[in-house]
């Protein structure tokens, strides 16, 4: 029956439609899937047969002396003519002088295939890098998934999550060693998982997921996303195997860059500044970028050259320009600093080259997003502290994370705290994941009512549920610090009080009651709440938080058939978005359920939570 459900699911799929959580419905499903073409049947592998007998004119076979001894016979007269030759593509002498060595290898077939012996190349039949008994999905998981299913909701999957739950739990399915669904090829399904870790900023996962497949199997499209997350993870040497093996009909500058710094590291250190110097000679336009590879190649054998970097016409601050500056040393400029997107700010967070005062600033972008643990952060921060000499903002949050663990009283140490809320700006919800473990190490007590709620939320942003649960006899019912507890207490059967409900959306303040929206799309999600207050309670909120449309029945479905890869990747569908406004009551509800009934019961509690606290 569940076989037969799920046919259904894929059958629902050829008209279904993708809804982002930030905008209307729109079709989910690529071009053509309305009407897919019959896959190729494979071609019957050749028999082995008998060599025929030799018939007059053909090339005599060696022959047997008395003694044992193989006489190879001189060619006939035909083979020494050259007759059959054709010469007539054979390049110039000219041509030849102007090809590159790569070009060269090309046309004389000199160029490898594979960088690894034969006998350690690797399957394609399951890619990842997270086993299922290692944390990881199991493996069969999306195998007998329709695979324009899985296509369309990968190829639409283009942004952030809104939810740093919702991120974590994405990148788990992602990273997963999955098989690809009956009828994709392992390297498209491993292509689109790459682009969507990429787009979540979590380069350094999709440099691993890349790194598990053979190079020889990689397509011109694994091959781009594999060099954005090499770049992306400050990697640039990691993708020179891709970039000289592979071809990826490229020719841009970038991927001009890219293969003089390979081929400097290869030992080839004159030929490739000989290259960057013709290509910066050629470039108009982002010729800092040309002048980062020469600077970055100089660095590789005897190519010492003193390379400028002049920031003064620069209005934009690109990955690459990022990744070049952080390797190799050089200040970037406050101004562009200043106007450094999110996913920039994320990458310093992750980049070893860099100091951790440098990574600090973007730790808090990192931590808010789920790309950094709680537990990463503190030792951030702890590293920071140690260094002497250090000054600034970066350093004033180091010492109040400490004073936050070693204040000598309760009241000392949410003070320490609250001044590490307080300086978070945009991304304050980083801070409140920095000082989860501090916030568990408050003991529970009705004297500091006013704080339990940020002190929960801090301990529910990195999982700490049992020791945020200890907090339930010290808050006040209709609080937010109830309403976090009541989505956040792992007995699922535990019952929520109506009357605690009212009193918190009476006392709701927050934009269109969005916070109360939320708590009740959390509470339904989580059966904790029965159908009949459910409806009462849309009424008067004025939403419908049980609606249908194609998105919801499609992640309804995978959950019924008790498919967690599947809902996992529907969940990060719905929570694309810029910010938790986006972020719709209706979506929140369909992905709580659904990851419940999966037995993602932990992360449908703290998505839940999230959203109430975030809202």
């Amino acid at each position: 029956m569940k076989s037969a459900w799920l046919i259904g699911g894929a059958a629902l799929a050829l008209t279904s439609a993708m809804v982002w959580a930030q905008e209307a419905p729109v079709d989910l499903l690529p071009p053509g899937f309305d009407d897919p073409a019959p896959s190729p049947s494979p071609a019957p592998a050749p028999q082995p047969s008998r060599a025929p007998a030799p018939t007059q004119g053909s090339t005599p076979q060696p022959t047997a002396t008395q003694s044992g001894e193989i006489v190879q016979p001189l060619p006939v007269e035909a083979a020494r003519s050259g007759a059959n030759l054709d010469l007539s593509d054979l390049p110039t002498l000219q041509e030849l002088e102007d090809m590159s060595t790569d070009e060269l290898d090309e046309f004389l077939g000199l160029k490898p295939k594979f960088d690894i012996p034969p006998a350690a190349r690797r399957s394609m039949e399951r890619v990842g890098v997270l086993g299922a008994g290692e944390g990881g999905l199991p493996s069969a998981s999306l195998e007998k998934q329709p695979a324009g299913l899985v296509r369309a909701v990968l190829a639409g999957t283009t942004q952030p999550m809104v939810s740093r739950w919702g991120h974590i739990l994405l990148r788990r399915a992602l990273a997963s060693r999955l098989a690809a669904p009956e009828g994709m090829d392992p390297v498209e399904f491993a292509t689109l998982r790459v682009k969507v870790l990429n787009a979540m900023g979590e380069y350094v996962v999709a440099r691993a997921l890349v790194q598990d497949i053979d190079t020889g199997n990689y397509s011109p499209a694994l091959t781009n996303a594999a060099v954005e997350a090499y770049i992306g993870s400050a990697d640039v040497v990691g993708a020179c195997p891709a970039v000289q093996l592979v071809q990826a009909n490229r020719d841009d500058t970038e991927w001009q860059m890219l293969a003089g710094i390979c081929n400097a590291y290869a030992g080839e250190t004159t030929r490739a500044q000989n290259d960057l110097r013709r290509l910066l000679n050629r470039t108009q336009d982002d010729r800092i970028d040309v002048l980062f590879a020469q600077r970055f190649a100089g660095a590789a054998g005897r190519g010492r050259r003193a390379v400028t970097i002049e920031w003064d016409d620069i209005n934009s601050l690109t990955p690459w320009r990022f990744t070049m500056a952080n390797t190799l040393g050089e200040t970037i400029p406050d101004k562009l600093l200043d106007r450094a997107s999110p996913q920039l700010l994320s990458i310093a967070a992750i980049t070893p080259a860099l100091t951790p005062a440098q990574r600090a600033a973007g730790a808090d972008v990192a931590g808010t997003s789920g790309i950094l643990s709680s537990a990463a952060m503190v030792d951030l921060y702890s590293q920071l502290y140690a260094q002497d000499g250090v000054a600034g903002p970066a350093a004033q949050t180091a010492s109040s994370l400490r004073e936050a663990y070693v204040g000598t009283s309760p009241v000392q140490r949410i003070g320490a705290i609250r001044d590490i809320w307080s300086s978070g700006g945009d991304y304050s919800y980083g801070r409140m994941v920095l000082t989860a473990y501090a916030a568990a190490r408050i003991p529970p007590s009705s004297d500091f009512s006013e704080d339990a709620g940020g002190l929960i939320a801090s301990m529910l942003a990195a999982g700490l549920d049992r020791d945020a649960v200890r907090w339930s006899g010290e808050v006040d019912g209709g609080s937010q610090a109830w309403a976090l507890l009541a989505l956040a207490a792992p007995n699922s059967s535990t019952g929520v009080s109506s009357g605690d409900i009212d009193s918190f959306i009476d006392d709701d303040s927050s934009s269109g009651q969005r916070k109360s929206r939320m708590l009740v799309a959390g509470l339904a999600g989580l059966d904790k709440i029965g159908e009949g207050a459910l409806d009462q309670y849309d009424g008067r909120l004025g939403v419908n938080i049980t609606a249908e449309s194609r998105w919801t029945r499609m992640i309804d479905q995978a959950a019924a058939v008790n498919n967690r890869a599947l809902v996992a990747m529907l969940a990060g569908l719905g929570m694309q978005g810029a910010s938790w406004d986006r972020m719709t009551a209706r979506h929140l509800y369909h992905i709580v359920s659904a990851l419940r009934r999966v037995g993602l019961d932990a992360e449908a509690r703290m998505i839940a939570a999230e959203a109430v606290a975030r809202a």
